[in-house]
């Protein structure tokens, strides 16, 4: 199997393929990146963002792939030049690799889960999810695992045959949803116009209103406390900055109620004391 012959020939043609390979893999990479730009751009997505999201994606497992590719190439020849006979290797590799298989039948689901994830375009680096139980920032796909790091700073490795649902918190727009309650005593309706003024105000400030897709505004009554009465209000934001507009809206609407004398109340108990 093995017939080793060390000449200076042989290593200056192993070094010549080592150098064209490396070559082949700058120039290929770049390529790929270009590709993959135009591509993503002729389906027109709603926002730069998103285009870039993708990009990223499919750019960094395009060039995985072919780094995979190439180098296996170069082992092929770098072991072609030792006269390692290569049908006695595959042989033998093919007869392993039937008994690991059916011990990788997780790695196949993570294989084939992670295809259709990108084919679909599920979710993109940069973007919030919730896979597998997990909530975090996607810093990388791959064809067998997602990298996700939360607001901790703690990272997860997810195989991705364990993902059996996607919830996709900054997919084409975001949505903030504003639960606020307000005292018994209060005025329903004058609270309303409140929150939609605070709401369309925002809207308009030069700072926010590149991130305000649709002002946030009343939607309804939502239930009867046993302290107050609670509102619902919601908007749409661009991808991953419904959580800074939020804030900013509890902020201002939390001014507007108090210049207003909209109370919102704190938890509060009846009690009867009965005389005897």
């Amino acid at each position: 199997m093995f017939d080793l012959v060390f000449d200076g020939g042989m290593w200056f043609r192993i070094l010549l393929y080592v150098a064209v390979l490396a070559g082949i893999q700058l120039v290929v990479r770049d390529y790929i990146g270009r590709v993959v730009e135009k591509a993503v751009r002729s389906n027109k997505y709603k926002s730069k963002s998103e285009e870039r999201q993708r990009e990223k994606t499919l750019t960094g497992l395009f060039r995985t792939a072919l780094t995979v590719a190439i180098w296996l190439i170069g082992v092929i020849l770098i072991l072609n030049e030792f006269n390692v006979n290569l049908a006695a290797l595959a042989t033998g590799a093919g007869l392993i690799g039937i008994v690991i298989g059916f011990g990788a039948q997780s790695t196949v689901k993570d294989f084939l889960s992670g295809i259709f994830i990108i084919l679909e375009n599920q979710y993109r680096v940069g973007d919030v999810v919730t896979i597998a139980g997990h909530s975090g920032l996607v810093e990388s796909v791959s064809i067998r695992m997602t990298k996700l790091r939360d607001l901790d700073g703690s990272v997860y490795y997810v195989p991705n045959g364990e993902i059996n649902t996607v919830q996709n918190m900054t997919m084409e727009y975001s949505g903030v949803v504003i639960d606020v309650g307000i005292s018994y005593d209060a005025d329903v309706r004058k609270a309303e116009k409140i929150i939609n003024e605070v709401g369309q105000e925002m809207a308009e400030d030069e700072e926010w209103k590149d991130r305000i897709i649709e002002p946030i505004a009343f939607l309804r009554l939502n239930s009867f406390g046993d302290s107050s009465v609670n509102l619902k209000a919601v908007g749409k934001t661009a991808t991953l900055e419904q959580w800074n507009v939020a804030g900013e809206y509890r902020t201002r609407l939390k001014q507007a109620f108090d210049k207003q004398g909209i109370e919102i109340p704190f938890p509060q108990r009846v009690i009867h004391n009965a005389k005897k």
